[in-house]
């Protein structure tokens, strides 16, 4: 045992010598006249550094690093390069507008390995910044910016109080972002702006009270986007125009391929706020080139609207946990190919507050189905119109196996639909008080309705009405 002991005491040893090597190895900027007091400017020291640096690697001791301007990184010149604080110790205050570091690469292909130049793969890749925390002292500083970069890598960095945290523009490829904190911007936490850019992974993040939005793609043409397990939070303005967590704008160019799983997305009900927010633009054909997502296995909530698809194809929305909406849990507008399935959707949170909805509308779509969903005391709508789930002016609909308990107006709702069937589902009001009208109710002018096989309760006026006879 005790021979066992000496071997194993041995090894130890040489691994922390060796982490010690490598963490030795690395270009420190204090040798290079970086003061690291938060008051002196360091900009020039961080430079030399960076150029003069045999290793690549740049080393943030601890401490608080000032810069007064962006320190340009232009990986064809200098090489593989990248940016370490030392586990967090090290800390760049960025006292200037802009970005405090931007990365600039040559790569102008795609992630096939027939469009690189070898010059990209012997110079310019994977530059990362790791352990590196970032905290913005001018109101238009940013955090890190990337333009033509093959797979940058930011990981268990703290970007707080800039702007835009992480922002990607130009062209990218093959991203990846995780254990990061993305807090307190004036901006957007990441943000692809009007970037083409294919496979990033935004992965176990904490993205947080960032008033332009979580992760926002604007003007984009992205590929192969996966958003998993982050917490995503309080992402909003009550003073914008608009709001939304996790912020898909696509009514410039195109964005599909993508995931928001196993993560949680919560904020607070803001002017026209979402969680999950997806717009496109309609194609001439009437059909939309937004789409191709999942949304699975979340945990959404606290905001006017949970999920918002407006002008998008082909998206699933499945094994969420979706709570306490203002207006409405999921709003589909204008979109094709939407499948709702397995989701639990209820107030939790804000039971017998007035004026808090949830449920589920569409609305002058085709190819919808929802499906094995359970629908807690959902109101949408009025006494004269509406109901938990409402389908308007819509075509090709399937509700099937749904459970909607305790609808305040309506369970159902069709109005001005065609091909719809609804068929298997239990629309019960079990309260003391009920105020459930009808269990479903059709309206106008629907055409080729079937409604069989479905429990249902009674309601105040019916069980099923259709007022088209």
């Amino acid at each position: 045992m005790q021979v066992r002991n000496v071997i194993w005491i041995g090894l130890l040893a040489a691994l922390l010598l060796a982490g010690g090597a490598a963490q030795g190895a690395g270009t420190d900027v204090r040798d290079f006249g970086a003061v690291g007091d938060g008051e002196t400017d360091d900009t020039a020291a961080i430079r030399e550094a960076i150029v003069e640096s045999d290793t690549g690697l740049i080393v943030f001791p601890r401490g608080d690093y000032r810069i007064t301007e962006t320190i340009e990184i232009e990986l064809a010149e200098t090489d593989r390069t990248s940016l370490n604080g030392m586990g967090g110790v090290g800390r760049v205050l960025m006292d200037g507008a802009g970005p405090a570091f931007r990365f600039i690469g040559t790569h102008t292909g795609t992630a096939g390995p027939g469009t690189f130049d070898e010059a990209v793969w012997q110079r310019e890749r994977m530059p990362q910044i790791d352990g590196l925390s970032i905290r913005g002292a001018h109101p238009e500083a940013d955090g890190v910016q990337f333009i033509r970069v093959m797979q940058p890598t930011v990981r268990g960095a703290l970007i707080r109080e800039v702007r835009h945290g992480i922002h990607l523009v130009q062209r990218n490829r093959n991203v990846l972002i995780d254990s990061s904190h993305i807090y307190n911007c004036t901006g957007v936490g990441i943000y692809m702006d009007h970037v083409n850019l294919h496979q990033i992974n935004i992965i176990g993040n904490h993205i947080s009270y960032c008033n332009g939005g979580g992760i926002k793609v604007e003007g984009s043409e992205i590929r192969n986007l996966q958003i998993t397990g982050n917490d995503i939070e309080y992402n909003y303005d009550s003073d914008a125009d608009e709001s939304a967590d996790v912020w898909i704008d696509a009514r410039e160019d195109t964005v599909a391929e993508g995931t928001i799983t196993g993560n949680t997305i919560q904020a607070r009900p803001s002017p026209n706020g979402a969680n999950v927010r997806f717009v496109g633009h309609q194609r001439a054909e009437g059909r939309h080139n937004r789409g191709m997502w999942t949304i699975a296995g979340n945990l959404i909530g606290n905001q006017e609207v949970n999920i918002d698809l407006d002008r998008v194809m082909g998206v699933t929305v499945t094994g969420n946990h979706i709570y306490t909406a203002q207006q409405e849990s999921i709003r589909v507008h204008h979109s094709n190919h939407i499948i709702i399935s397995a989701n639990a959707m209820e107030q939790s949170h804000n039971y017998g507050r007035d004026g808090w909805r949830n449920g589920i509308t569409v609305n002058d779509s085709d190819s919808t189905i929802i499906a094995n969903n359970v629908l807690d005391a959902a109101g949408l709508g009025s006494e004269e119109s509406g109901g938990a789930v409402q389908i308007i002016d819509s075509r090709e609909t399937t509700l099937d196996s749904n459970q909607i308990l305790e609808p305040v107006y309506r369970g159902i709702y069709i109005s001005g639909c065609r091909n719809t069937i609804v068929q298997g589902n239990q629309v019960l009001d079990r309260t003391d008080e009920p105020t459930m009208l009808d269990a479903i109710r059709i309206t106008g002018d629907s055409q080729a309705t079937l409604v069989q096989g479905n429990i249902v309760g009674q309601g105040s006026e019916n069980r099923i009405a259709d007022d088209d006879g």
